[in-house]
């Protein structure tokens, strides 16, 4: 069924708003009202371009529903996918950044969101479920999925490097039953492709070489544009991949946050909606209040980090999308697709544990030694998360109310027992 501009933007709204608990979840919603409600876009062009977008530097749900808008409506369709997916959170970032700053940490705040990441638990469950009946069809892509799992959660190893083992593998070992590919689509107009990465380029850049001309190359409003730029082009992989060198830097290099606050600015992002990326956007905000000493300029330290962010994955959809509807039509280049399909089964497994482990206990920390595992303390397990979870579990799975009131109903019991439970 195809869907007019006008749908299509409500939709993309309604994504914006719900688009809590990281990429998984992020996926799973982008997943559940483009394929299973509306089948706007088949499962094969879904993840084609779910395969393109991991390939990618930047948060790769975003990039996933500009792809898809672009899709469905050329440059407009993917501009408006892209930003009404992070304009939500972006607004709720800039708004709770703007309470931390004047009024501290607020137990309201923090008892609705508390609430919402034990549903948003349940969604990532399912969208694994889903995407792995999908992409694993024979040994091979149960063993890389494994692979892709182990890898990144026991070892930490690259993402990059992972993505890579599993695209060669499809190379060299194609699917014994490959479907037939379509005829080949001409290939894209590089003239196109190199006036497209030359106008974003321009879009990227001007800001940066207006900021220092105005303010010297050492002033607080460059080194954030500098930094955003930098880690916009190293973030393979989604945020998870690159919080720790940001929070690395942020505070022992730059000295713009303390630790206390850089771990409240990933709560902040980890339980609004939107990319988890946009604890960049509390950063620049913090760090340029407390240079400049203004909420004004902590605004603009928002802006700066939302543009030189996000600015690039524009870049890369733009230019590169032509070029996956081509590819995924030589047989080859769809077999090593369809394998990292199977890598991605193990990255989002990965992130569901990873996302499971943070939301069912208060402390968790990576083992050192030989195998570097996420390990949780017992002792901190959080029986109230797990509760709220499998009332979230019943309401959306049984019950079949939807994600909205699931959320909702969430959200007001998290209420319920971090704010007013207390109080009695």
């Amino acid at each position: 069924m195809m869907a007019t501009f006008a749908e299509a933007r409500k939709v993309w709204l309604r994504i914006g708003l719900l688009s809590f608990g990281g990429p998984a979840g992020q996926i799973a919603l982008i997943h559940r009202e483009v394929i299973d409600e509306r089948k706007w876009i088949d499962e094969k062009e879904f993840l084609h371009a779910l395969n393109f977008c991991m390939l990618l530097p930047g948060p790769e749900a975003m990039q996933l529903a500009t792809y898809i808008g672009w899709k469905l409506h050329g440059l407009k369709g993917g501009l408006t996918a892209g930003l009404l997916f992070v304009l939500p959170g972006a607004f709720t970032i800039l708004a709770l950044s703007i309470l931390y700053a004047t009024l501290g940490k607020l137990p309201l705040v923090e008892g609705l969101f508390w609430g919402v990441k034990a549903a948003v638990l349940v969604i990532v469950l399912e969208a694994l479920l889903r995407v792995s009946k999908k992409a694993l069809k024979g040994n091979l892509d149960w063993a890389i999925a494994a692979f892709s799992f182990i890898a990144l959660f026991c070892f930490g190893l690259p993402f990059p490097l992972v993505i890579a083992v599993a695209a060669a593998l499809g190379i060299f070992f194609p699917h014994k039953n490959q479907p037939p590919t379509s005829a080949l689509t001409q290939f894209p107009n590089w003239q196109s492709t190199v006036k497209t990465i030359l106008v974003w380029l321009a879009i990227w850049f001007a800001p940066l070489f207006l900021l220092n001309v105005i303010f010297g190359s050492a002033h607080t409003y460059p080194a954030l544009a500098v930094f955003f730029s930098k880690l916009a082009v190293m973030t393979f992989g989604g945020a998870y991949a690159v919080l720790s060198y940001m929070g690395q830097d942020v505070v022992e290099l730059h000295h713009w946050l303390t630790t206390a606050e850089m771990m409240d600015g990933l709560g902040l992002a980890e339980t609004t909606p939107g990319p988890l990326i946009l604890v960049g956007q509390f950063v620049g905000f913090t760090a340029a209040t407390k240079a400049q000493g203004s909420l004004w300029a902590g605004f603009l330290g928002s802006v700066i980090f939302l543009w030189m962010t996000f600015v690039p994955c524009f870049l890369w959809i733009f230019a590169g999308a032509p070029y996956v509807v081509h590819l995924q039509n030589m047989p080859r280049m769809a077999s090593a697709l369809s394998r990292i399909t199977a890598a991605v089964a193990g990255v989002i497994l990965n992130l569901a544990i990873w996302f499971g482990l943070h939301v069912l206990f208060v402390n968790v920390t990576r083992l050192q030694g030989p195998i570097p595992l996420w390990w949780p303390d017992p002792s901190t397990f959080d029986a109230a998360a797990f509760a709220v979870s499998i009332i979230a579990g019943l309401a959306l799975l049984y019950a079949k109310i939807g994600i909205p009131k699931t959320l909702a109903i969430a959200a007001i019991l998290g209420v319920i027992w971090k704010f007013i439970f207390p109080l009695i």
